[in-house]
């Protein structure tokens, strides 16, 4: 990796200059910055002459390479591409220094960085609260999340529809995001896991409860209510008695 690189002045790049006249990087851009260890550089503003270090390879690719080529695949244009670079591009004499490329290639490479041990990974990232009946929804479908995130917002990498979905640095769950819409996606043992927190039933259906919810917290299903004989009930169909007692 190169120590800097120059860009220009692109949103992708920089969104806008402070108060100052700093210029304030689109944040994403920082990060792909920082993984691979280069000090992004801008061109000034208003100045064409170092533009023109941006633009002019960009121009020359397509004037020598691109124009008139016959494209059949991706596969067959970069096989091309190479044989072009290694035969031509790379063995013309450059304007600026009077060398040939490749040669003065040969003695950039040492002063170059390391590459990182892993690529920049490209997700798309995206922030979503957890509902409280373990849920998060992205684009128009529902997912399952263990139940420790609940109230929490956790952050999605979407890609190539795969959507992992982490709380801070851990993955919580991994989804393929169905085609259509209105789906909710689950792991089973997600609600097995909430169903075992013993802690998480003490707090919902403990002492401080009503007698009515006091029975999940053993499993019960049946939990004991004040029983009247039908002949109470009788009075009141019969108009015996007032319904306000």
């Amino acid at each position: 990796m190169p120590a800097e690189i120059l860009y220009d002045n692109m949103k992708n790049v920089v969104i806008g200059r402070d108060a100052f006249g700093k210029p304030v990087f689109n944040i994403e851009f920082l990060y792909f910055a920082r993984h691979y260890g280069f000090q992004p550089k801008l061109c000034p503003v208003y100045s064409p002459w170092t533009k023109g270090k941006v633009e002019r390879p960009i121009d020359y690719l397509r004037e020598r390479f691109w124009r008139g080529y016959r494209f059949e695949s991706i596969g067959k244009t970069n096989e091309d591409v190479l044989v072009w670079l290694d035969g031509t591009a790379n063995r013309r004499i450059h304007g600026t220094h009077h060398q040939p490329i490749d040669v003065l290639w040969k003695e950039e490479i040492p002063r170059l960085g390391p590459l990182p041990a892993s690529d920049y990974d490209t997700s798309l990232k995206t922030f979503r609260k957890v509902y409280r009946d373990c849920q998060i929804s992205f684009n128009a479908n529902r997912y399952v999340v263990p139940h420790r995130a609940v109230d929490q917002k956790v952050m999605l990498k979407v890609k190539n529809r795969q959507i992992r979905i982490f709380l801070d640095q851990d993955l919580l769950a991994s989804y393929e995001e169905p085609v259509t819409k209105r789906n909710v996606l689950g792991d089973p043992r997600f609600y097995e896991e909430l169903r075992q927190d013993r802690e998480q039933l003490r707090r919902k259906y403990g002492c401080s409860k009503g007698k009515a919810t006091r029975g999940l917290l053993n499993g019960s299903l049946w939990p004991e209510v004040h029983h009247r004989p039908l002949s109470e009930y009788e009075q009141y169909a019969q108009g015996g008695v007032a319904w306000n007692n």
